[in-house]
C-alpha cells in the first residue's frame, strides 16, 4: 500500500536504473553531469526563476513536431513572432504510451520524408544530446508538456537534457487520459518523477512542476479542479519539489474564472508547505472552438481579458485554428499576440466586477469540503485518501474516461453561465452548497421555460463551439 512518503535515496537509484534500461538513450543519463549542465545555463533559461519573478502574466503556447531542427525552428518562430515568454515542447502520443519503438519508427520516417509523421517531439528518442541541443538553441525557458501516465523515463531524459519544467501529475494525467492505468499505479510512478525533480532541486536546480489543471477540459467545476491541483501539489512537495505551478482551465464566465484563479492561489499557499513557491497558470478555453477563426479569436480575447483581471503567473494560449486540430505556426503565433494585446490593454485598468468575492467564497468552501473528505478517507494520508475518495465517488471528475473515476458527476451552466453541478452522484459536499447549485440551475430552467435535465448538460458542452456561452434552447422543440 503506497502512502504519501518520500522515496528513499536507494530506492530512487534502483528505480532510475530500471526505467533507464527501457530504451537505449537511457544509458546517456548521468545525474552529476546533468547538474553541471543545468548550472551552466544562463538565467534567461531558468524556468522557475523567470516564472516566479515576472511582474505580469507570461504567455506560453503548445507546440511539438518530430524532427529536432523543425522543433528548434518552430520554437524560434513562436518566441520571435509570437512573442512567447515561455516555450513548450509537446511530446508525441507514442511516447505518452511508452511505445518508444513506434516513436522511433515515426521519427525515422519524418527524417526521410520531411513530413510531421508524429504529433509531437519524441524526446526519449532524441535523447539527452538532442534535448540539450534544443535547450542550447533557444534563449527562453522551455517546458515539457505531454499527457503520460508513466512519465518516468521521459522525466529522466528531459531533466538530464536541460528542461527545467515538467507538466502533469498522477491524477491529472490519469483521469482525463487513460483507461489502462489505475490511480494507485500512476501515483506510485509519479512519486518517482517528483522525487527526481526533488533530487535536482536539492542540488540547486529548481525543477518546476505543473499539474494539468483543465482535467477533462469540459465544464469542470472549479472546486474539483482546485482540489486535485492541491493534492498533486502536496504529493510533489513531499518528494522535495519546491516550485509548483497550479493550473486552472477557463470555463468562460469571467466572474467565476477570476474567482477560481484567486481561490487557487490562496488555497495553494494555504495547503502547500511554506518552502514551496506557488504560482498559477490559466489555460484558455479547452473545449470545442468555433470553426470560424474570427469567432475563435473572440474566445481567445475573452481568455486574455480574464487573465488581465485575475493576473495568473502564466497563461497557456490557444490559436484561432483550434477547430482544425494542430495549428500552423502562424496561427499559433497569432493566438499569442491576440492574448498579449488584450492583456496589455486591460491590465493597467482598474476593472471592478460585482460577485467575484461571493463566488470565490463559494469555491473555497466547496474545495475545503473535498479536501476534508480526502483527508478523512485516508486518515490524514493524501495518497490513500485520494484513491479511496475516487473509489467511493466522494471525489469525481465529469466526463472522465478513466476507470479510476466514477464520472457520475454532471455539470451544467446556471443563468449567468457559471458552471454548477446538476448531478452530484456521491460527490462529498455540504447540503447547503448543494442547495445553492440547485437554486441557480432552477433559475436558469425558469428563464428557459424547461425542466432541469441532462439536455442542459449536453447543450452546454457544445455551446461555445456554436458561438454562445450557455446552451439555451433555440425553439420550443429543444426543451
Amino acid at each position: 500500500m503506497i502512502r504519501d512518503e518520500r522515496i528513499p535515496a536507494d530506492e530512487l537509484r534502483r528505480i532510475d536504473e530500471e526505467i533507464r534500461s527501457n530504451w537505449s538513450t537511457g544509458d546517456d543519463v548521468d545525474f552529476e553531469d546533468a547538474v553541471a549542465y543545468h548550472e551552466s545555463l544562463p538565467d534567461s533559461k531558468r524556468f522557475a526563476d523567470v516564472l516566479e519573478s515576472a511582474d505580469k502574466p507570461l504567455l506560453q503556447p503548445r507546440a511539438g513536431v518530430p524532427r529536432l531542427d523543425d522543433q528548434i525552428e518552430l520554437l524560434e518562430y513562436l518566441h520571435r513572432e509570437g512573442q512567447a515568454d515561455l516555450l513548450p515542447t509537446t511530446i508525441d502520443s507514442y511516447t505518452r504510451d511508452n511505445e518508444y519503438e513506434k516513436a522511433q519508427q515515426g521519427l525515422e520516417k519524418a527524417r526521410e520524408t520531411g513530413d510531421d509523421t508524429l504529433n509531437g517531439f519524441p524526446a526519449v528518442n532524441h535523447g539527452v544530446d538532442g534535448c540539450r541541443e534544443l535547450i542550447d538553441s533557444i534563449d527562453a525557458p522551455i517546458e515539457v508538456r505531454h499527457g503520460t501516465p508513466d512519465a518516468r523515463l521521459l522525466a529522466a531524459i528531459t531533466f538530464a537534457g536541460g528542461f527545467q519544467s515538467f507538466e502533469g501529475g498522477p491524477i491529472s494525467y490519469n483521469i482525463p487520459y487513460t483507461k489502462r492505468h489505475g490511480l494507485e499505479e500512476t501515483i506510485e510512478k509519479w512519486q518517482f518523477v517528483d522525487r527526481l525533480a526533488g533530487a535536482y532541486t536539492e542540488r540547486g536546480v529548481r525543477i518546476n512542476r505543473e499539474p494539468f489543471g483543465p482535467l477533462t477540459g469540459t465544464l469542470v467545476p472549479p472546486s474539483i479542479a482546485i482540489a486535485i491541483m492541491i493534492v498533486e501539489g502536496q504529493l510533489a512537495a513531499t518528494q522535495g519539489v519546491r516550485s509548483i505551478t497550479l493550473g486552472y482551465g477557463q470555463v468562460g464566465n469571467v466572474v467565476q474564472d477570476v474567482a477560481a484563479l484567486n481561490a487557487l492561489k490562496k488555497l495553494g499557499n494555504e495547503y502547500l508547505p511554506d518552502e514551496v513557491v506557488v504560482t498559477t497558470v490559466f489555460h484558455e478555453w479547452m473545449g470545442g472552438f468555433p470553426p470560424d477563426e474570427a469567432r475563435a479569436n473572440g474566445v481567445i480575447g475573452l481568455g486574455g481579458m480574464t487573465a488581465a483581471i485575475a493576473q495568473p503567473d502564466k497563461v497557456i494560449t490557444k490559436s484561432p485554428q483550434e477547430f482544425q486540430g494542430v495549428p500552423t505556426k502562424e496561427a499559433n503565433s497569432a493566438g499569442l499576440r491576440t492574448t498579449r494585446q488584450v492583456i496589455d490593454m486591460a491590465i493597467e485598468q482598474k476593472i471592478d466586477i460585482d460577485g467575484i468575492a461571493e463566488e470565490q467564497d463559494l469555491i473555497e468552501r466547496e474545495t475545503r469540503c473535498l479536501m476534508d473528505t480526502i483527508f478523512e478517507h485516508g486518515d490524514g494520508d493524501v495518497v490513500q485518501g485520494t484513491i479511496e475518495a475516487f473509489d467511493s465517488g466522494a471525489l469525481d471528475v465529469p466526463f472522465a474516461p478513466s476507470d479510476s473515476a466514477k464520472g457520475a458527476v454532471l455539470p451544467a451552466r446556471d443563468d449567468d453561465g457559471r458552471v454548477r453541478i446538476f448531478e452530484w452522484a456521491d460527490l462529498e459536499m455540504d447540503d447547503d452548497i448543494k442547495e445553492i447549485h440547485k437554486a441557480r440551475l432552477s433559475r436558469r430552467a425558469d428563464t428557459e421555460g424547461r425542466k432541469q435535465s441532462f439536455r442542459m448538460v449536453a447543450d452546454d458542452v457544445d455551446a461555445i463551439s456554436d458561438g454562445k456561452l450557455i446552451g439555451r434552447p433555440q425553439s420550443t422543440g429543444d426543451v
